[in-house]
C-alpha cells in the first residue's frame, strides 16, 4: 500500500485469512466461510484530538495483529487489494505475538 494515509483516529487493516477446515477436518467452501475478524494493521492516522485540541496518538501501529468486531469498518479496494478502514475504537484488542 503506497499512496493512502488514513486521517485522525482511523486505521487501515488487512484481513488475515481464516481457516479452510473445521476442527473435525471438514473443508469449508468459500460461500459458507465467515470473514475473519483478525487482521494486520497496515497504516494508522495521526490520532484524534481531545477536548483541549491536542492530538492523542493511537495505541495501535502498523504491523500489529488485531481483533475487530464482525461488522467493523468499511471495505475498500486500494491498489487492487481489499482492505478495511475503521476507527481505532472498533478494534477490540492487539494479539500478542
Amino acid at each position: 500500500m503506497t499512496k493512502f494515509r488514513p486521517l485522525h483516529d482511523r486505521v487501515v487493516v488487512r484481513r488475515l485469512e481464516g481457516e479452510l477446515k473445521t476442527a473435525g477436518g471438514i473443508i469449508i467452501p468459500d460461500t459458507a466461510k465467515e470473514k475473519p475478524m483478525e487482521g494486520e494493521v497496515v497504516a494508522v492516522g495521526a490520532g484524534a484530538r481531545n477536548e483541549q485540541g491536542q492530538v492523542v496518538a493511537l495505541d495501535v501501529k502498523a504491523g500489529d495483529r488485531v481483533l475487530f468486531g464482525k461488522w467493523s469498518g468499511t471495505e475498500v479496494k486500494i491498489d487492487g487489494e481489499e482492505l478495511l478502514i475503521m476507527k481505532e475504537s472498533d478494534i477490540l484488542g492487539i494479539v500478542a505475538a
